[in-house]
């Protein structure tokens, strides 16, 4: 609602349209065999079996600290359930069982039934609750005494009578369910100072009193481990020492997996069906019926090509002239899918080739916009002569290398903000670029409609002017991408650019000063600062961009000073002016912050070979006073 008010109706819809178009990548649980190693990845080699976290596909990419070798004696059908067995692991870990204790595992679905096999392994008497009772006959059948919750019977009862009336001494909850009963049924089976950890998902409405009387202990247990979702661990391959961290998500993994190769964790009768995977709707559909299912494998086949790279849209290629456009896109995430892509085919943008480190993407956004291919092979896309012009939207990053590339490659390059994150980026970009091929930097502000007319009005005033920029940005965690110094810049040099340009293209004058000022907050990337700036023609302007507004508050406003006159541009919904005759204060339906006709100025500048719509100069400047500023 914050937004629709702020940004309006329109662009809030297409906001929630996107989201839930979303598509996601199914699964987290596979084994297969390692085809490549990354520079830098250790404890792997071609032809390694291994048990990962990689989602369901024939070709994954997997940080090394979320995949663990499986040992000869483990079949690719027992490895499969690795992760899922880790997540129990992880539960137990935090109970901190000892040998002859008596736990209580409340839900034996396949979690629930590796973490019971897991318990019994660790010299524990296993109890098991579930209130179906073909689960709770397989559970038998793998030695674990196990009550049938639908029987009618007392559960809490049951755990007395075989505790001897002393209660269990923790509880492992396993169970799905908006319910809060099990939560409550554990409180009442625990004995004094007894231990209950969460690994499934339940209602969390606690009685006070079950777990005051007996002080008994609560715990939510996070998914496989420590280093979940840590990026420094996980992506960045940065172990925890073990001398410190015993268990990590990868040390859990191996210790899975060791369990299986000595027989104290069984798998094979948790498995109740196998699809090939050109099968994989019938499985889904499957897991989504009232018919039993349980452990569900997915095959593939074992003659996937790791080489194989591309697929083949359901559309035509086009054949176009050298001078007609022809855009092959590198980068399929948020920004690409749901603002640029969408602009560049409503102004009537051909699509070659769409690139990204997973296929998911490409394959799901080029389908819907008219793309001939998808691929996760840039080098390919560049050295492809048939487009003629490549749109960069990567992480920050990546941008100044994949400039170079297409600019070597002779292709016109329009590449989201910012252009690059160093210095030395900024020359290599500068020296790649000879002037026969387009570069372009997608600042849009310039060339929205409320924007453009304030423009005009400006023009014909005379002496220098005054700028005041707002930004109302937000808050982002600090563990954004975009935070990071290294992958992101920051958001000065990765949004805040906009407005120096936009600064930069209404005074119509080279900056001669650009300061710093930042909050006192001692982030890395501060996100609340403010920039002063001094043009040659004696304009200044003020670029406020804060972190630490309401959302209910509009993001971005200009006001302009000049000739005895204020100009006011609202979120790019609403100009107004003072002292200005003639001019009625504009309004539009919903927000246009120039996306679309950024992009077909870029369009146009290639078919007629005329003017960039942005000076290049223009580009390297503002992004060498930007860089100035950060390394201050």
């Amino acid at each position: 609602m914050d937004k629709a008010r702020t940004d309006g109706l329109l662009t809030t819809f297409d906001a929630v349209r996107y989201k839930l178009d979303q598509p996601l990548p199914l699964g987290y649980c596979n084994v297969g065999t390692v085809v490549a190693v990354g520079e830098g990845v250790s404890g792997f080699q071609v032809g390694d079996r291994v048990s990962s976290n990689g989602p369901h596909a024939e070709l994954v990419a997997v940080p090394q600290h979320l995949c663990a070798p499986i040992p000869p004696d483990v079949s690719d059908e027992a490895a499969a359930f690795t992760v899922l067995a880790s997540i129990g692991l992880q539960g137990i870990r935090l109970a901190n069982p000892t040998l002859g204790e008596t736990f209580v595992v409340s839900g034996l679905g396949l979690i629930g039934l590796l973490t019971a096999q897991l318990l019994a392994a660790q010299g524990c008497r296993v109890l098991g609750l579930d209130p179906d009772s073909s689960k709770c006959a397989l559970a038998e059948k793998l030695g674990i005494v196990s009550f049938h919750l639908t029987s009618g019977a007392d559960p809490v009862a049951w755990c007395l009578e075989y505790t001897s009336g002393v209660g269990a001494d923790g509880v492992l909850i396993t169970a799905a369910t908006p319910s809060s009963e099990p939560v409550h049924v554990a409180a009442k089976a625990c004995r004094q100072r007894g231990r209950i950890v969460l690994v499934g998902v339940t209602g969390l409405e606690l009685r006070r009193d079950l777990f005051y009387k007996k002080e008994l202990s609560f715990q939510v247990s996070c998914s496989y481990g420590p280093g979940r979702y840590d990026p420094v661990y996980e992506q960045h391959g940065h172990d925890y020492p073990i001398g410190f961290v015993r268990w990590t998500e990868q040390r859990n993994f191996q210790a899975v997996l060791h369990a299986m190769a000595t027989g104290s964790l069984h798998t094979k009768a948790l498995i109740s069906h196998r699809f090939p995977i050109d099968q994989a709707s019938d499985a889904y559909e499957l897991l989504s019926s009232s018919e039993p299912s349980l452990g569900i494998l997915l095959r593939y086949p074992q003659t996937a090509d790791p080489e194989q790279r591309v697929i083949q849209l359901p559309v035509t290629a086009e054949s176009v002239a050298a001078s007609q456009p022809l855009l092959s896109v590198i980068g399929a995430g948020n920004y690409a899918s749901r603002i640029l892509i969408p602009a560049f085919a409503k102004v009537g943008g051909r699509f070659h080739t769409l690139a990204a480190s997973s296929g998911i993407g490409p394959v799901h956004v080029g389908r819907k916009f008219g793309f001939y291919q998808a691929s996760t092979d840039i080098a390919a896309l560049l050295a492809d002569p048939i487009a003629n012009s490549v749109v960069i939207a990567t992480r920050h990053d990546s941008h100044a290398s994949l400039v170079q590339l297409a600019l070597d490659a002779g292709k016109h390059v329009f590449v989201e903000k910012p252009l690059c994150l160093t210095a030395d980026e900024l020359s290599a970009v500068e020296a790649a670029h000879s002037g026969n091929a387009l570069l372009m930097v997608g600042f849009n502000r310039r060339f929205a409609p409320l924007l453009i007319e304030l423009q005009q009005h400006l023009s014909r005033l005379s002496g220098p002017k005054a700028f005041v920029y707002t930004c109302n940005a937000g808050a982002l965690p600090g563990d954004h991408w975009t935070q990071d110094p290294a992958a992101g810049g920051g958001r000065l040099l990765g949004e805040a650019c906009h407005f120096v340009d936009l600064l930069r293209f209404l005074a119509a004058s080279p900056i001669e000063d650009l300061q710093l000022i930042n909050a006192a907050d001692c982030k890395p990337c501060p996100d609340t600062f403010s920039m002063q700036l001094r043009f040659a023609d004696g304009s200044i302007g003020t670029v406020h961009y804060f972190a630490n507004g309401s959302k209910a508050f509009p993001k971005e406003r200009l006001e302009v000073f000049a000739d005895g006159k204020v100009l006011q541009l609202d979120n790019f919904r609403k100009l107004k002016a003072w002292g200005i005759l003639g001019l009625r204060t504009r309004r539009l339906l919903s927000q246009d912050k120039g996306q679309e006709a950024c992009c077909k100025a870029f369009l146009k500048a290639i078919e007629t070979g005329g003017s960039p719509p942005i000076p290049v100069e223009e580009i390297f400047e503002v992004q060498r006073w930007l860089l100035r500023a950060v390394n201050r």
